[in-house]
């Protein structure tokens, strides 16, 4: 998951050459190899698509290289308006540049899901989605999703969203086949997160942890997560404080380095030092392990995945 297509990543020290028939390459840093490294392939399923005509790749894509990703609704209630949106979110340029289609169905979903699973070893599947509405905030569309998966195969399923105000739908959820829950916090400081997503911040941290709370009581320890994105204004210590309070209720925080993409409001901010990274990982590694909250028992979703964050590589 490097970024490449990014602003930023126009003045990396970084290049690799291009792939050689067995996808080998050399990795330089300013002009000098460094390192081999070898391109994944293109995910098999990416060939086909549905009676209606549409690609499988505008339905759910391959993310690192065994688990199925999608957005099962490519609009929210927020993005429209930059005055309530987050302000890292591209959720709408794929769909306008016609790279994905608004809404995947939940037979569709299970299609692809099911020839993801013969044809590329996918091992686990990840739905998010935008913000439909402020009530159940998506949880019913991913309840549908899962169900639909699951009726062609029988596989892991992580579902994203903002917290629902009735937490009876967690059970719904887990009922549905979701088996594991990512509510992403991204920042962790009011005034970082009422600056960089107005829209989101009116969900209190205080109803993430409520929400947190309930979620855990039906998921388990270690199977809901959370999203937070190093590099928006918080500080080492705000974060790692804030895990603390997340690993004690069980909660796996994913922390990701920031990569600001082309097209949003970010797309000019500076990415976070690897000196900011590494003075939050190794200590959020071991109060993971101490917590036993080790990313490899995730039964699905972006924490098991790791291909965003160096996160599990910290783990005991």
């Amino acid at each position: 998951m490097v970024p490449v297509y990014t602003g930023t990543a126009k003045y990396s020290p970084f290049e690799a050459t291009g792939p050689a028939l067995d996808g080998s390459a050399i990795l330089l840093r300013d002009g000098a190899p460094i390192a081999k490294i070898k391109y994944p392939r293109q995910a098999r399923f990416y060939a086909m698509q549905t009676l209606e005509g549409i690609p499988y790749w505008k339905i759910a894509q391959l993310h690192s290289h065994d688990v199925l990703a999608t957005t099962v609704l490519q609009t929210c209630i927020r993005y429209t308006d930059r005055a309530t949106s987050c302000q890292f979110c591209a959720i709408g340029q794929s769909l306008a540049e016609n790279r994905t289609i608004a809404h995947k169905t939940p037979e569709q979903l299970g299609e692809v899901a099911r020839m993801a699973v013969l044809l590329d070893g996918v091992k686990h599947v990840v739905l998010t989605t935008g913000t439909p509405n402020v009530i159940d905030r998506g949880a019913a569309i991913l309840c549908d999703s899962a169900r639909g998966i699951k009726a062609q195969v029988d596989i892991p399923i992580q579902a994203q969203c903002e917290p629902p105000r009735d937490h009876g739908w967690f059970q719904k959820m887990r009922d549905s086949g979701i088996d594991t829950l990512g509510m992403h916090l991204e920042a962790v400081t009011p005034d970082i997160r009422a600056q960089i997503m107005p829209g989101k911040a009116t969900v209190s941290m205080p109803r993430y942890f409520d929400a947190f709370s309930s979620a855990v009581a039906v998921f388990g320890r270690g199977q809901v997560s959370t999203y937070i994105l190093a590099g928006l204004g918080d500080t080492a210590n705000a974060i790692l404080e804030t895990c603390e309070s997340l690993v004690a209720m069980g909660v796996y925080p994913f922390v990701v380095p920031f990569v600001p993409v082309s097209g949003t409001p970010l797309e000019n901010a500076a990415a976070p030092t690897p000196e900011f990274m590494r003075s939050i990982l190794p200590a959020l590694g071991r109060m993971i392990t101490v917590g036993g909250l080790r990313s490899a028992d995730i039964k699905a979703g972006c924490g098991k995945c790791g291909a965003c964050s160096a996160l599990a590589s910290y783990e005991g």
